[in-house]
């Protein structure tokens, strides 16, 4: 397991700061150990008894993310607001997240380390995706119980409409097609996801 090699200590939370400024300002490619020390405040040496490879840093940083993004969609999204509602607020965080410099940097280094640190993405699955689903369950099966929707199974409509989230977005992003998540195209992709996962999920009267 890679946080089996993963040290913690008085300055842990400080080297993740500086790490995760680093990362975000220059990628996982070229950000240097040495640059990330000196944000951090620390020295290499201190960096390296917590961390022996970058990889397992840039990972500890990303799963430290996304779930404070997680914690804080469940701290804004009302869990008793109608379907409608809380699907919208659940869009915006999916897509703000896919569409950030952080979450596209997180994509792309699970895919080009596949081969060498397959424990990459599954890392990041559990810390990530699966946690957006788990919670999404959550609050489907809340919604079901009172009569809002009607789900057979809670874990495929979850992950139907994050992947309704991604409709047109995901792909830009990976192929740097075009311009990308304006206002417009956003809402364009919300609502069609809301709409058609209301059309097959909605209880009707």
């Amino acid at each position: 397991m890679a946080s089996d090699r993963i040290r913690k200590g008085r300055k842990f939370e400080q080297v993740l700061d500086g790490a995760r400024r680093i990362f975000l300002r220059d990628g996982f490619e070229g950000a240097s150990v040495d640059d990330i020390a000196r944000e951090a405040g620390v020295s290499k040496a201190t960096l390296y008894s917590y961390f022996p490879d970058k990889r397992l840093l840039f990972m500890e940083v990303a799963k430290t993310e996304c779930r404070r993004q997680s914690d804080e969609a469940i701290e804004v999204i009302d869990q008793t607001a109608p379907p409608r509602v809380v699907l919208r607020a659940a869009a915006e965080r999916i897509i703000a997240f896919m569409a950030s410099d952080f979450g596209q940097g997180i994509f792309r280094i699970c895919v080009a380390e596949s081969d060498r640190f397959p424990a990459l993405g599954h890392e990041f699955y559990h810390s990530g995706p699966l946690l957006v689903r788990e919670r999404l369950v959550g609050y489907l099966t809340a919604a079901v119980a009172q009569g809002q929707l009607v789900i057979d199974d809670l874990e495929l409509a979850a992950d139907q409409f994050a992947e309704l989230c991604k409709a047109d977005i995901h792909a830009r992003l990976i192929f740097g097609v075009g311009e990308c998540c304006n206002p417009r195209d956003t809402e364009r992709v919300i609502n069609g996801a809301i709409e058609m996962f209301m059309a097959r999920y909605g209880a009707r009267p």
